[in-house]
């Protein structure tokens, strides 16, 4: 499948781990886990910021991301994503703009109105904040990072007079921006308004309906506001797991699924819980079944792949795997590895030229072959030998 740009992978990394592991080593194996798609080519990872419920437990991305940063090469570090709401604009201005330098410009700032219902609780502030929050505040972010002097007044959470940032973005086509869009239109209407890029988050429903919904309200009211979108900078994030068969896919991460569904999402945050009853170990084949996931082999997985971009219209910029640790670390390694070797080069390009090439060399290998036999045939005679009657296969007429 030939796309019309180069389709980027990546990890959203909220991390999700459940509470009876070690937190200082589940930290490390985030870590290891950004170092190894660095390794293998992935082109971004966002972290997330957290504050309750115990599974997961980063609660500053810049923080993590300065570590990051440091370990690894050439993969963007982006937060996914600060809660606008959290905080005062004008320092999440300043940290992402210190962060930019310090990563040589590879940073990207994702933010959001905030999905986990008992940080916003324990803040003191209510859920209907948060949107109003995030449309308010991304567009004082955005001012300052475009280095203007800023005078804005927000009762209750943050006054700025005469503010501007010290530094500028490392590059000079900026700092990138999305929001992310997950259950209302709310975020994605916010993200046209403002002419940045969208996040959607469509882990926990089927695969494909609404991607276009969500394209088409952004677009809608980037168009209001005087604002063209590119479909490059969409992101879909989606569960996806690649092994050598369904079945390992399936065996693999089965149970650690069905335990953050059952006992994180629906449990702890008191989500809607999947309609599913059978035993754990049959929940990422059910998951499969119902479209909610893409678990399998390379072709499997790429054939999936080509369904969401159909659905969603006129296509997107970018996959990001849902990260977890839902199969053994080795198993999680070879997942990684299995889609940067087979699945990416089908949708970035690399291997539409080593492919032309390969074809052009075996439709073109009998003239070429002969070329070559009777180059050596001629060589032979030149040096006072006979030419032998069959050279790589191919007859030798007597010279």
């Amino acid at each position: 499948m030939k796309l019309p740009w180069r389709l980027k992978f990546g990890l959203f990394m909220a991390p999700y781990h459940p509470v009876r592991d070690n937190i200082s080593l589940t930290l490390e194996r985030d870590v290891g886990t950004i170092q190894w798609l660095d390794e293998l080519g992935y082109d971004e990872v966002f972290i997330g910021e957290h504050h309750s419920g115990g599974w997961e437990p980063i609660s500053s991305p810049e923080v993590f991301i300065a570590h990051v940063a440091q370990e690894t090469k050439s993969i963007k570090l982006g937060t996914g994503v600060l809660s606008v709401g959290y905080h005062n604009p004008y320092m999440i201005a300043e940290r992402i703009l210190l962060l930019d330098h310090l990563t040589r410009g590879r940073v990207i700032l994702g933010v959001g109105p905030g999905a986990t219902a008992p940080d916003t609780a324990q803040l003191g502030l209510h859920a209907t904040q948060m949107r109003p929050r995030l449309d308010e505040g991304l567009g004082v972010i955005l001012r300052l990072l475009r280095g203007e002097e800023v005078t804005h007044d927000s009762p209750g959470w943050f006054s700025l007079k005469n503010a501007a940032c010290q530094l500028q973005p490392y590059r000079e086509e900026g700092i990138p921006v999305f929001v992310t869009a997950t259950s209302s239109p709310g975020s994605a209407r916010v993200a046209g308004k403002h002419g940045v890029g969208i996040l959607s988050g469509g882990s926990f429903r089927p695969i494909g309906p609404g991607l276009k919904s969500i394209w088409d309200t952004a677009s809608d009211a980037a168009a209001e506001h005087g604002h063209t979108l590119d479909r490059r900078d969409y992101r879909i994030m989606t569960r996806i797991y690649v092994a050598e068969s369904r079945e390992q896919a399936c065996r693999d991460i089965s149970v650690g699924l069905h335990e953050f569904d059952f006992e994180y999402f629906a449990g702890t945050l008191g989500r809607p819980a999947p309609a599913y009853d059978g035993p754990p170990e049959d929940y990422a084949d059910w998951c499969v079944d119902n479209a909610g996931a893409l678990f399998g082999t390379p072709e499997e997985v790429k054939a999936g792949l080509e369904r969401l971009w159909e659905a969603s219209g006129e296509g997107f910029g970018g996959i990001l795997l849902m990260g977890n640790e839902f199969a053994p670390p080795e198993r999680m390694r070879n997942h990684y590895e299995l889609l940067a070797r087979y699945v990416m080069p089908h949708f970035n390009g690399a291997i539409h030229r080593p492919a032309r090439s390969h074809a052009r060399a075996v439709a073109e290998r009998a003239v070429n072959n002969q070329g070559e036999a009777e180059a050596i045939a001629e060589a032979i005679r030149a040096a006072g030998g006979e030419a032998p009657a069959e050279i790589l296969g191919v007859p030798i007429a007597k010279g």
